[in-house]
């Protein structure tokens, strides 16, 4: 059986803006570019047995081959969390990590950066926040998703200008940083548990790297955490009592965040 590849094109009809950022995803993800010749993406994730990365008019599309819709970048809730965080209202999150102005933040488990959008807004320009996704592919539509999304009636969202992507799993990252170097390190093994109605997470289902929890992973997150480590899971999760988190239990929400102080 063939490898799986990936490949970029462009849009049905690419302009020079669009064929700039597929010359731009060839170099940066060192894949090859085939013309899209008026051919569907389907029939050509089919014929190469590829991925495909199509560079629009104004965003990136990641189609990983045999899923049922692409991936592409977007604030999702953070959108509004951010409002609301700004009017000073709790976010749980937030609640959960305690961060403030200047700290440092570690997010093993990206996905759309949401989580990260809001903690960026909390450490503020001073601060840093890095954010892990094991998928290439997923990783670039991220980055770059980020950098190129229009903030204009969204001011809030130039937060996101600040989160550093790392192309890396977990645990691999983890292993090289020095002991207590961040204050915060976060986790959402997000697969865990699929919420039949979180139907605009399903493109990142299937494209995602799934990475699950493990004793190595979390014996690394402790040495490197200098003040907690905090986790969110599905409320029917066992991870929480496994590697002794302080549950933050919410009857309304079907997710809920640990937290492991780190002395």
């Amino acid at each position: 059986m063939c490898e799986i590849t990936t490949i970029v094109t462009t849009a049905a009809r690419p302009d020079a803006l669009s064929k700039q950022l597929a010359e731009r995803a060839c170099t940066m993800l060192n894949v090859r570019f085939v013309e899209r010749k008026k051919r569907g993406i389907a029939k050509m994730a089919t014929l190469y047995n590829a991925n495909v990365i199509v560079a629009g008019k104004n965003r990136y599309e990641y189609h990983a081959l045999g899923a049922d819709a692409p991936f592409f970048f977007h604030p999702s809730s953070a959108a509004f969390r951010l409002k609301r965080a700004a009017r000073g209202e709790i976010d749980t999150f937030l609640a959960a990590c305690q961060l403030n102005e200047g700290d440092t933040f570690l997010d093993c488990t990206l996905g759309m950066a949401t989580d990260s959008m809001m903690a960026a807004f909390a450490v503020g320009e001073s601060g840093k926040v890095i954010g892990c996704e094991g998928n290439a592919n997923v990783a670039f539509i991220v980055s770059e998703g980020m950098k190129r999304y229009d903030i204009t009636d969204l001011p809030l969202l130039s937060c996101m200008e600040q989160i550093e992507v790392v192309h890396s799993v977990a645990l691999d990252y983890l292993k090289l940083q020095p002991d207590n170097s961040f204050d915060v390190v976060y986790m959402d093994p997000m697969f865990e548990e699929t919420i039949e109605e979180s139907t605009s997470f399903q493109p990142l289902r299937q494209a995602g790297l799934h990475e699950g929890l493990s004793d190595e992973w979390m014996t690394q997150a402790e040495r490197v955490a200098k003040r907690r480590i905090v986790l969110k899971a599905h409320f029917r999760s066992d991870l929480f009592e496994q590697y002794g988190f302080v549950r933050d239990a919410r009857l309304s929400s079907k997710f809920h965040y640990g937290i492991k102080e780190v002395t």
